[in-house]
């Protein structure tokens, strides 16, 4: 279903949450698209427990075999002269969703998802969050109802001490992204349960 189509993954610092989405990019090689590794300001400079920003691009690169895209000036052109068939943001954090749902584009993800709908292409959000059930949860509300615009499923991962708190099931990237892509429809269902 995605065999040679040009998928941009455009990741940002939700860092905790690294170990499980960097690997899902073989996915889309196995299934035959390209994967085009865009990254923000932050994901390049921190180092966290979790890693350095050299180490991730490091892995981020050895996986697509691509260079990890990491200025406004160089995700620009994913407008009508370089197009990309979608745009996936994931691990997408609370700054970024309010940021997007605002239309602010102060990074080369948001920049390069501003230019993959201005093509009418769909741009995939994976949502990890604390706030997203605080003061985001506008901000996902209008990206919810946006034209061209997906979720990946998602849930509550630590209701009782983080009640407030949503993340996507990343193991259904491919599938929202087919969905998106050859449906223009939403992956159902949207909402998922991650504790009985």
């Amino acid at each position: 279903m995605l065999t040679g189509k040009r998928i941009g993954l455009g990741i940002t610092a939700s860092h905790c949450t690294y170990e499980d989405v960097i690997p899902k990019i073989q996915n889309f090689i196995d299934v035959g698209a390209t994967v085009i590794p865009i990254i923000t300001h932050s994901v390049l400079h921190a180092a966290t427990r979790f890693g350095t920003g050299e180490e991730w691009i490091a892995k981020i690169e050895a996986l697509t075999g691509e260079k990890v895209i990491s200025s406004i000036k160089e995700a620009e052109p994913f407008g009508p002269s370089n197009p990309l068939d979608a745009m996936v943001i994931a691990p997408m954090t609370g700054n970024s969703i309010s940021k997007f749902a605002n239309a602010a584009t102060d990074s080369p993800v948001l920049m390069a998802a501003k230019a993959t709908l201005r093509n009418g292409s769909p741009v995939i959000l994976g949502i990890s969050t604390n706030d997203a059930l605080g003061l985001n949860g506008i901000n996902i509300m209008k990206l919810l109802n946006a034209k061209n615009i997906y979720f990946i499923p998602f849930g509550q991962d630590s209701p009782h001490s983080k009640p407030n708190s949503l993340i996507a099931d990343f193991d259904q990237m491919v599938a929202t992204v087919q969905e998106a892509i050859t449906q223009k429809k939403q992956l159902q269902p949207l909402l998922i349960q991650y504790f009985k």
